[in-house]
């Protein structure tokens, strides 16, 4: 009985690996299912079960130390209204744009923060915020493209090089909505915590 559920669960993590689109969660589910697979061949004694997802975890795990030893570019790049490049940017993604920001309105006016995060010199992340008068960042966006959505853009926007917010009048940053569980799960890694937000809960973090 333990034997047909690791089987199945090795199953199922192989082909949830398949259908992401990101390459961190891609290598970790697919490790986390060699090794299901593995305990698995060793219940039923299938010694070529076993040997395959060795191998495959072998090469997993050599990409995933890949992975989160490359030492990447990033920078910030800002932009205003009537920027080509960002305006194609947010129609190609514009289905992906409404499932975080559905409310998401390009215009950038006077009191506003916006930039993208280049990775690698490639467009990972878009960032509007309206700065109000006591040294807050109300964020408007903060989307990152599905292959980057791996911690580190956010990590580099409110940890690594806050002070360039810091640097632009933000003590503090808040959501004041937050419409995704996914997005949702993000920013608690990052740090924000829930408030009240203008009669409903937001989610805030201080940087200076």
């Amino acid at each position: 009985m333990i034997a047909q559920l690791l089987g199945y669960a090795a199953s199922v993590l192989l082909a949830i690996s398949l259908l992401v689109n990101n390459d961190l969660k891609f290598r970790w589910l697919n490790t986390f299912g060699c090794v299901s697979f593995i305990i698995y061949g060793l219940f039923i004694d299938a010694f070529p079960i076993i040997l395959t997802n060795s191998i495959l975890l072998f090469i997993n795990v050599f990409y995933l130390v890949k992975i989160y030893r490359t030492e990447e570019d990033f920078d910030f790049a800002e932009f205003a209204n009537g920027d080509e490049i960002i305006d194609k940017f947010l129609s190609f993604h514009q289905k992906d744009v409404a499932a975080f920001f559905p409310d998401y309105n390009h215009h950038i006016g006077g009191n506003e923060i916006s930039f993208v995060v280049l990775r690698d010199m490639v467009i990972a992340n878009i960032f509007v915020a309206t700065v109000t008068t006591d040294e807050m960042a109300i964020i408007r966006i903060n989307y990152t493209v599905p292959k980057y959505r791996d911690y580190k853009v956010g990590k580099f926007i409110f940890d690594k090089e806050n002070r360039y917010l810091v640097l632009k009048g933000v003590k503090c940053l808040l959501y004041n909505r937050v419409c995704n569980k996914n997005h949702e799960h993000f920013i608690r890694k990052m740090g924000f915590k829930k408030v009240d937000a203008n009669g409903g809960e937001g989610y805030i973090k201080c940087i200076a």
